[in-house]
């Protein structure tokens, strides 16, 4: 057996292959022996023709197919292992001779990951919107553990005020006709919540427990009820009980009882302290996200379209796991928003793209720089992993698979290849543009665009979204191609919410 090795472009090489007469004949005899006992030749009991007759019956060819089929796969995977090919779809495969007593002649062009053409990526200059601790931060973040450790109570000595939560019963009418989904009994509402439709809320403020009172609203234009869109209603309710929601006073007490500390004030550094690691995580992912973005933007690459398909179909299944943790199903996804499989492709493959941009340039980056990780760069990526799992670093070590291994030893590469970017670049913040600032843009944007294509083109790159701040750069292995046949011959046979 025999084989060359032509690149077709960067991302397509062709294989040539000659596989000796003896071995095509060999395949060819186990073909017969493995298909005999399902063919029909008149005369003969199943599998008791012999090949000669078959062949003479269905022709020559019928077991060229099965026995092409039994030679391929080790031909090509030894090509592929001979030439460090990396194929990203099926082999288009041509045969050039077949025949009993003939070499077996065929050549295949295949995608491969591509050649990646690596531009500037070391002291590179971006800007990054950079977050800053503020006492809005800090009260926001001490006012979610005060709302954890609030209390409800039961009133009963007062009318309904904004902010309680009021138990009711109601029954809706329009033109004095109930409607579908207009009657429940003991509902919860918190008043000023803006759950029911405009102005349900606001005139039940002065409500007493056991009163009742008939409320005329009317339903919104843009209401998900066909047949109640801007029709005048009116709800009968009756208030059955009004509870109010008691917060802790931030003193002492409440830090004893929230945290360990045991002053508010060392409760508070806490805070104070918890919201400036996370920030400073959080500036450096959007750093290293839009160092990767620059680094990619100046590669050159042509990534085929198999490859893009591939990670579009990956998101989808990493969508449909996320739907099943919470009880999901997609099916039921899709039928609720109309989208099909493709769709939800399809919406997928620009960011597919990108993904398979930026694994492609952190690889080349990697092979340029010569990036292996060793044990202290493992141990940092098991740390911080386990880190994000909450878990002690040396327990999670214990329980790694290999699998974990591997995918940890690929992190730590990552790793070493986001602190290369960083190492000699220049950092700019961001300027948050003002609300005024952002609806003159977008008043602008509606008017005839007066730019060149060339000058469009730059700003679309200068102004290319970052990634989420705590997205990282993933890996990502690719599948292994199948073989494909030669022919396809075969001898063988709730509404009254908004």
């Amino acid at each position: 057996m025999s084989h060359t090795y032509e690149k077709v472009s960067g991302n397509k090489a062709k294989l040539t292959f000659t596989i000796p007469a003896e071995q095509f004949d060999e395949a060819l005899q186990k073909a017969f022996l493995k298909l005999r006992g399902r063919i029909n030749v008149p005369g003969f009991r199943k599998g008791k023709a012999p090949r000669r007759m078959i062949e003479t019956l269905y022709g020559e060819s019928v077991f060229y197919d099965d026995a092409f089929e039994m030679v391929f796969p080790d031909a090509y995977e030894a090509a592929v292992k001979e030439f460090d090919l990396k194929p990203v779809d099926r082999p288009n495969i041509d045969v050039d001779e077949i025949g009993a007593g003939k070499e077996l002649k065929f050549h295949l062009e295949v995608f491969v990951r591509p050649d990646v053409q690596l531009g500037e990526y070391k002291g590179l200059t971006v800007e990054t919107e950079q977050q800053k601790l503020t006492d809005e931060l800090v009260d926001a973040r001490i006012s979610q553990d005060q709302d954890k450790a609030s209390r409800t109570i039961d009133v009963d000595d007062r009318p309904v005020q904004e902010g309680d939560t009021v138990n009711l019963d109601y029954a809706g009418t329009v033109d004095g006709v109930a409607f579908a989904g207009g009657t429940a009994e003991g509902q919860t509402l918190k008043i000023g919540s803006h759950q029911f439709i405009p102005g349900f809320e606001e005139q039940m403020v002065g409500m007493n427990i056991g009163e009742e009172k008939d409320l005329p609203v009317k339903f919104p234009e843009e209401y998900h009820a066909e047949e109640l869109k801007g029709k005048d209603a009116v709800f009968h309710v009756k208030v059955n009980g009004i509870q109010v929601t008691e917060k802790p006073e931030l003193d002492d007490d409440f830090a004893a009882d929230i945290s360990d500390f045991n002053t508010f004030a060392e409760y508070k550094d806490s805070i104070v302290k918890e919201l400036t690691e996370q920030i400073t995580r959080n500036n450096d992912a959007a750093a290293e996200n839009a160092l990767v973005d620059k680094a990619v933007e100046n590669a050159e690459m042509d990534i085929p379209q198999a490859m893009i398909d591939d990670e579009a179909e990956y998101m989808v299944r990493e969508m449909a796991m996320r739907m099943s943790y919470q009880g999901l199903k997609m099916e039921d996804y899709m039928k609720y928003t109309g989208q099909t499989m493709d769709d939800m492709k399809t919406m997928y493959k620009p960011e597919a793209e990108k993904r398979v941009k930026t694994q492609l340039v952190i690889e080349a980056i990697r092979k340029a720089e010569n990036l292996e990780p060793g044990e202290a760069e493992i141990e940092r990526a098991i740390k911080d992993q386990a880190e994000r799992s909450g878990q002690d670093p040396e327990e999670f070590k214990k329980n790694l698979t290999e699998e974990q291994k591997n995918y940890l030893k690929d992190s730590a590469g990552i790793m070493m290849v986001l602190d290369l970017l960083k190492k000699d670049a220049t950092i700019l913040e961001k300027k948050k543009e003002s609300a005024e600032e952002k609806a003159e843009e977008k008043e602008e944007e509606a008017k005839p665009a007066k730019k060149t294509a060339r000058k469009s083109a730059k700003k679309n790159a200068e102004e290319a979204p970052a990634e989420d701040a705590e997205q990282k750069p993933a890996k990502k292995p690719a599948r292994k191609p199948a073989a494909k046949k030669t022919s396809e011959q075969n001898a063988e046979d709730a509404p009254a919410e908004e």
